[in-house]
């Protein structure tokens, strides 16, 4: 235990032959490892800051000013997920060409733009625009995994993946009470009128945005080889004129019978810290397997088998469930807690359904760790699959139950709220485990795809609480037969390619 806390604020453990992470200095912000870390932490925190900035305040001073149509209000939630899905798939393939630092920074200044123009909103068509485009801000979620990917090995990286989007999601549930709080001090203590109030509020987050992308700029690194060029440095040789490299996506996709790789963890590495354990074989070697998941410069020919694969699609289906259903919630919650309990008012019902969102600071990474100690044991990616699989199932059926009660007695509710948030935020975490073992050779393509099919998670649920009205309810119950159906239709397929040497 005592070597475990030491690990927490010393330099990592690094794998000799890429250079990754293999413990996570959660508290040693000077170390580059803990340094990505917490830029990946909060840069994905802020901008979801930005990202659900409208959510707390249209449940009444925004759409009493505007004079905006419940419908108006769920159209509104539809369209600011539409922007982040489109971004998300466009932000993948660049990660792979240009490091997804540069694409990190790059999202939020653009997602700052709209951020400090929201106050000029007057109408409805206004509030829709104006939350199509902070919907960029959504997309960082895809640099924010491609970074911290490139940065952590395989016996950590569900963790880490976890751990930055995890707390960074947490900015969901920080954004309830901070956008509410921002706007109650401008009108009690700084005198604002409510008209002004709420469009001052935005210039919060917007400067924080900009105050972090420069942060990532001036003080990241691309790769723990430095310069996003040296990423196919492997075992102190630059592997990307080998013959093997520029042929990893065939290798990988390319779904012919090959032999099994009989991979068994059978030697070590000492890099002076330490043994360091790694996996070896008769047939292919560790330096082999490292080379197959250096990310390749994306093109279609590469993108077209990552993309068609059922193995991608597995992952797809999971986290439109898991991501998709938070998203959705997460912009109804404060609402469907004030339909329930009107004496909350606006900041009360903010406060409470701020939980949802910030108990993602311990769910979403302990799907991820236990994933990460799941694989240790078994050896064996399935066990990373079913567990993502279980907690959407358990996920699924907490919906189902919420919408059948539908509780008008607060601690039940509350309680119900956070018992769904468990297994639903867990699963975010556990998909994003499995993520960096499929297609390693191209994270920033998957990783975009997996993105933009949770924020098309978002829009469907999102689309469906619309044509509900307030009848939310019925909604959770909807949600939870889909979330069910879906998973169990993907259980069967396996967790990587067949005939795949990287990311095992």
């Amino acid at each position: 235990m005592a070597s475990l806390v030491k690990s927490w604020f010393s330099p990592p453990e690094v794998n000799p032959i890429n250079n990754k992470a293999r413990t996570i200095p959660y508290f040693n912000p000077i170390d580059k490892y803990g340094r990505t870390l917490w830029f990946n932490i909060f840069g994905f925190m802020i901008a979801f800051l930005s990202w659900y900035a409208f959510s707390p305040l249209l449940t009444v001073s925004i759409k009493k000013d505007l004079h905006l149509s419940p419908a108006e209000v769920a159209n509104s939630n539809v369209i600011a997920l539409s922007a982040t899905l489109l971004v998300r798939l466009v932000v993948g393939p660049l990660c792979d060409k240009y490091g997804p630092r540069y694409v990190f920074a790059g999202t939020l200044l653009l997602g700052a733009i709209p951020t400090f123009l929201a106050g000029t909103v007057q109408n409805a068509a206004g509030v829709m625009v104006i939350r199509f485009f902070i919907g960029i801000l959504g997309g960082t979620f895809v640099p924010c995994q491609v970074w911290t990917t490139g940065f952590y090995d395989k016996n950590v990286v569900g963790a880490a993946n976890a751990i930055t989007a995890g707390i960074g999601n947490a900015g969901g549930g920080i954004t309830y009470f901070v956008m509410p709080a921002i706007y109650d001090s401008l009108v009690h203590k700084r005198g604002l009128s409510p008209h002004v109030a709420w469009r001052v509020s935005y210039v919060v987050p917007g400067i924080l945005i900009v105050a972090m992308a420069a942060a990532i700029l001036l003080w990241g690194d691309d790769t723990p080889n430095g310069p996003w060029k040296n990423r196919s440095i492997v075992n102190g040789v630059d592997t990307a004129s080998a013959a093997m490299v520029q042929n990893a996506a065939a290798v990988e996709t390319a779904g012919e019978p090959t032999k099994p790789i009989g991979i068994s963890r059978q030697s070590s590495v000492s890099d002076g810290k330490g043994d360091i354990e790694i996996i070896s074989s008769s047939q292919v070697d560790p330096v082999a397997v490292a080379s197959h998941e250096v990310i390749q410069l994306p093109s279609l020919q590469e993108a077209i088998p990552v993309t068609m694969s059922l193995e991608t699609l597995n992952l797809c289906f999971g986290y439109f469930n898991t991501f998709g259903a938070e998203l959705a919630i997460n912009s109804i919650l404060g609402a469907y807690y004030l339909r329930n309990f009107p004496e909350l008012g606006q900041t009360g019902s903010g406060n409470w359904a701020a939980m949802f969102g910030l108990l993602n600071v311990v769910t979403r990474p302990l799907g991820g760790i236990i994933s990460d100690i799941l694989y240790k044991r078994t050896n064996s990616l399935w066990a990373k699959k079913l567990w993502n699989t279980l907690l959407n199932v358990l996920a699924g059926v907490v919906l189902i139950v919420i919408g059948v009660l539908d509780p008008h007695h607060r601690p039940t509710l509350v309680g119900l709220i956070a018992l769904l948030a468990i297994p639903l935020e867990m699963g975010n975490g556990a998909s994003f485990s499995l993520v960096p073992h499929v297609h390693p050779h191209a994270n920033g393509i998957l990783s975009g795809l997996v993105g933009a099919f949770g924020n098309l998670g978002g829009i469907v649920f999102a689309i469906i609480f619309r044509y509900n009205g307030t009848n939310y309810p019925k909604v959770f119950y909807i949600s939870g037969a889909i979330m069910i159906g879906m998973n169990l239709v993907v259980a069967w397929v396996r967790p990587i390619p067949k005939g795949q040497i990287g990311g095992r």
